[in-house]
């Protein structure tokens, strides 16, 4: 038996703070106190990325501390004869493709979780709470199994597929917290206007869930950018491999193109850093908003 949820009441007004109100002693902190531990957690992030960057352009055989004379041998060698053009356009394919079907099926299932109750719902969130201890190993013989009964091994649909069920739980909680903070109201004002439920869900709630979407979207493309077991274990022919795969193609067990490794690894680093520039305002949002009820 499945029953709407009521709309919740709504909580207390606080009283304003008071004009004069006395600052506590940890609010007046000095600025060095703040900006020391940040520089230092900065130099310990970007000295990696500035080791990375001097490998990847400065020449082969070079000690130097500064990449001078700048080269991009490198970059053009991975690109080319390391088939990284082909890992690049498989990765954004796996990527987007799974940034659509997770968002897709979390938005559905986020909007079912927080509008409507029904038998098993409990124990149905808390199967989902925990799905997220069980690590990805334990799904590739399954999984396997699955893809080859469906002729879908050495296809990238299987790491869609893949990627998208590991990323379902999340995101669905995820959602399922950020449309409880809509009210409930504006909803009902759409049906007396007319509007049937997916109408005013389109129209109404929608345009209001749009950082949740982009905090959802963009965990889900970056754990398919990045995930290395799904498609080493589902795909064998060389050219539907994805960038993390590549990557490893350039650790022999001989020896290790430390030049290419580093060019490597900016060209799959530099996609994701450009995506969170653009949208770590929304990301913020959505992720502090989705966790304040649930």
């Amino acid at each position: 038996m499945i029953t709407e949820i009521a709309p919740a009441a709504g909580p207390a007004v606080s009283e304003p703070a008071r004009p004069g109100k006395k600052r506590r002693a940890w609010d007046e902190a000095p600025r060095w106190q703040i900006y020391l531990p940040l520089g230092i957690y900065l130099l310990f992030t970007l000295v990696p990325f500035y080791w990375i960057l001097l490998f990847a352009l400065r020449p082969a055989g070079s000690t130097s501390l500064v990449p001078w004379p700048v080269t991009f041998d490198h970059f053009q060698k991975v690109w080319t004869e390391r088939s990284f053009g082909t890992y690049f356009t498989n990765s954004v394919y796996v990527g987007v493709s799974t940034l659509v079907l997770t968002t897709v099926v979390a938005l559905a299932g986020g909007y079912a979780l927080a509008r409507f109750d029904f038998r098993l719902k409990r124990g149905f969130m808390l199967a989902l709470l925990c799905s997220q201890f069980v690590p990805g190993a334990l799904l590739l013989v399954p999984l396997f199994q699955i893809f080859a009964e469906l002729r879908m091994i050495n296809s990238l649909g299987s790491v869609v597929v893949a990627e998208t069920v590991f990323q379902l739980p999340l995101s669905m909680i995820l959602i399922s917290g950020f449309i409880r903070n809509v009210p409930y109201s504006l909803e009902e004002a759409a049906w007396v206007d007319g509007c049937n439920r997916l109408t005013a869900f389109r129209i109404v709630v929608l345009p209001l869930l749009r950082p949740g979407l982009v905090a959802v979207g963009s965990f889900a493309f970056v754990h398919a950018w990045n995930h290395f077991l799904f498609a080493l274990m589902f795909l064998s022919d060389q050219s539907k491999q994805t960038i993390p795969v590549g990557l490893n193609t350039l650790i022999s067990a001989d020896s290790v193109d430390l030049g290419a490794l580093a060019a490597g690894g900016i060209v799959a680093a530099v996609p994701v850093v450009i995506v969170f520039a653009f949208i770590q305002k929304w990301l913020i949002t959505g992720f502090s908003a989705g966790a304040v009820k649930g």
